[in-house]
């Protein structure tokens, strides 16, 4: 093909050319940017979305944490009630042993003494009854038999001290005795 435009005109040509690419390029530019622009305005959007989401997820893990916690301390505090409850249970039924030894102590006749004092706290179950109490091993020794049997006396006119018990051991000798005796306290 032959150009048979003159100079001139080919010139207008090239520049209407140019022109036109011009504003296509001009065209696809704000295009792209448009599109740039929409792109990022739905990602903000996503991303917004996401962070009220987390934002609510938080909320309720707090909440979810707060009740967790008041559960927590309920169940802390219904255990130490618990405790309490036992341990009132336990000192209500409480068993002073201190009040006894002073007993034993103001039975004691003159010139006998204690060489030893044993004590075993018991418990047993009999028919649905629960027997409680303590039992108590003494041993030591006295002038006389007769002061001995003073002691066994005082010691069975007592009415905490039942089943009081000497072994035939402790009646042998008159005098010098080294005895032993034994007895329950109740509650």
């Amino acid at each position: 093909m032959i150009n048979l435009l003159p100079p001139q005109e080919k010139e207008n040509l090239l520049l209407e050319k140019k022109k036109t690419m011009v504003v296509i390029l001009w065209f696809l530019i704000l295009f792209f940017l448009l599109c740039l622009i929409l792109i990022l305005f739905l990602i903000e959007i996503y991303l917004q979305g996401q962070v009220d989401a987390q934002k609510i997820i938080s909320a309720e893990a707090k909440k979810e944490s707060t009740q967790s916690e008041i559960k927590n301390i309920r169940e802390k505090i219904s255990s130490a009630n618990t405790t309490l409850v036992g341990l009132n249970s336990f000192y209500q039924k409480k068993f002073y042993f201190s009040d006894n030894i002073q007993k034993i102590s103001e039975l004691l006749p003159s010139g006998t003494y204690l060489t030893n004092f044993s004590a075993v706290f018991y418990s047993v179950e009999k028919e649905d009854v629960k027997e409680e109490g303590i039992r108590v091993s003494l041993s030591g020794h006295t002038p006389t038999r007769e002061i001995l049997l003073e002691f066994k006396k005082n010691l069975g006119e007592e009415q905490s001290f039942k089943k009081v018990y000497f072994p035939p051991s402790s009646w042998v000798k008159p005098a010098d005795i080294d005895f032993l005796a034994t007895f329950e306290i109740s509650r």
